[in-house]
């Protein structure tokens, strides 16, 4: 079976829509990562987290594994283009990586090139040092999310097949992914979902498609 990762990133922006979503597609048993102040209110066994920090303490702003973990979070994704856009580095991936396998979860990886970098070399770069099967390896070509332009299915498997060369851990595909073009990426274990996934008609559609 295929592992759907829905990353509703900051949306939906009020309760009553991530609720309405919420309960369209919880039954697809997709992994669904909303925004932290949305994870208490649902009651839901693949439930993720978009974003955690390494330690515990006195961080403005950020949440422990604990807290996640409290409110049976079993995914956490990690390392999104966007927020290392925001100057999060390969070390505070690294480190946030090692803190959720010591705390048993679910790490959901994101590595991926921007436009005219070569994507071997940085997807390689981006995995080098981690070796835990619990890792869950997700390649999102940087240029390609939310642009509506995804990877064409000839160079995502390219890059996957350099991955498996390494690597014998799940990998997904992330990227501007819709239900129309789920079948290009049918090499892969799964796919991770942002701006799609905050249709619950057309997400309904892209899980079963995959």
């Amino acid at each position: 079976m295929k592992l759907i990762v829905a990353n509703w990133k900051m949306n939906p922006e009020t309760l009553v829509k991530a609720k309405k979503l919420f309960n369209r597609v919880k039954s697809l048993n997709a992994v669904i990562c909303p925004p932290f102040v949305y994870l208490s209110l649902f009651d839901y066994k693949f439930l993720g987290a978009q974003d955690v920090f390494f330690e515990s303490g006195a961080h403005t702003g950020e949440i422990s594994v604990s807290m996640l973990k409290d409110l049976t979070v079993k995914y956490v994704i990690v390392g999104h283009s966007e927020r290392r856009a925001l100057g999060e580095t390969d070390k505070m991936i690294e480190m946030k990586v090692n803190t959720c396998l010591k705390a048993g979860l679910k790490v959901i990886l994101c590595v991926g090139e921007k436009k005219g970098e070569d994507p071997g070399k940085v997807v390689l770069r981006q995995l080098r040092g981690f070796n835990s099967k619990r890792i869950i390896i997700a390649y999102e070509p940087v240029w390609a999310i939310g642009t509506g332009n995804s990877c064409s299915k000839e160079k995502a498997n390219k890059v996957l097949k350099i991955i498996r060369k390494k690597f014998n851990n799940k990998v997904l595909y992330g990227g501007s992914v819709n239900s129309k073009i789920v079948k290009n990426y049918s090499s892969f274990d799964g796919l991770l979902v942002g701006g799609a996934s905050l249709d619950a008609k057309e997400f309904i559609k892209l899980v079963k498609n995959a």
